[in-house]
């Protein structure tokens, strides 16, 4: 699989907060040359959000970009999305059982052990992280750093996603450090988002890793 360079996460909590729906981040990063977005709730998966969920699969599907459903299995399969799944969730081998074959799977990892193990996984990408500190997660693991995701990059030969306090000032180290592509959250969302100042931020991410 070719990951594109950038990889927004629709995190439903920091969308929320911003007053942005679903929708509209996901119309504006794909109009500002999206070409895989995934959906990330941590909470209740209600008919309004699967509603939602459905509208954003039809406007990927629309615009030729992967979607990727956060942790659940059940709603990737009845939106006939690609899943990623944490260290915590269904196993890679028996996700796979239920998305079938052709479904892109990403798996996270968050140190060197773990990145090793998800090498011999089913799976189609790894992300490794955090990189840096982060505030869109609670608990979150102990930052990994440029050097040892340079030394990690050689321990699997699936696409690497970098995770984790990725922004405008420091994705040209991450990507120098062996990334493939890198996963956006607060980066891509401006202090008071509309649809066209996240169209126009995702452009801006894009015209930075051109130089990479």
């Amino acid at each position: 699989m070719r990951l594109p360079r950038v990889y927004p996460i629709l995190d439903t909590g920091s969308l929320s907060r911003h007053g942005i729906s679903l929708e509209t981040a996901a119309g504006a990063f794909l109009e500002g040359g999206a070409g895989i977005l995934q959906i990330r709730h941590k909470g209740h998966w209600g008919r309004d959000l699967f509603d939602s969920a459905r509208r954003v699969a039809r406007l990927c599907a629309e615009a030729g970009a992967d979607l990727i459903v956060n942790d659940r299995a059940d709603f990737a399969l009845l939106l006939g999305t690609g899943l990623h799944v944490g260290q915590d969730d269904l196993s890679p081998r028996d996700a796979r059982k239920l998305v079938g074959p052709d479904a892109v799977i990403g798996f996270s990892s968050h140190n060197a052990n773990q990145l090793g193990a998800a090498g011999g996984e089913p799976v189609n990408y790894v992300a490794l992280g955090p990189v840096f500190g982060t505030g869109t997660k609670q608990n979150p693991d102990p930052m990994v750093g440029l050097e040892e995701l340079r030394r990690c990059r050689s321990l699997v030969e699936q696409p690497l996603v970098a995770i984790g306090g990725i922004t405008m000032e420091n994705v040209v180290d991450v990507l120098e450090a062996g990334a493939d592509s890198v996963a956006v959250i607060a980066g891509l969302l401006p202090a008071a988002p509309t649809a066209q100042s996240l169209r126009e931020r995702m452009e801006q991410w894009q015209q930075l890793v051109r130089k990479v």
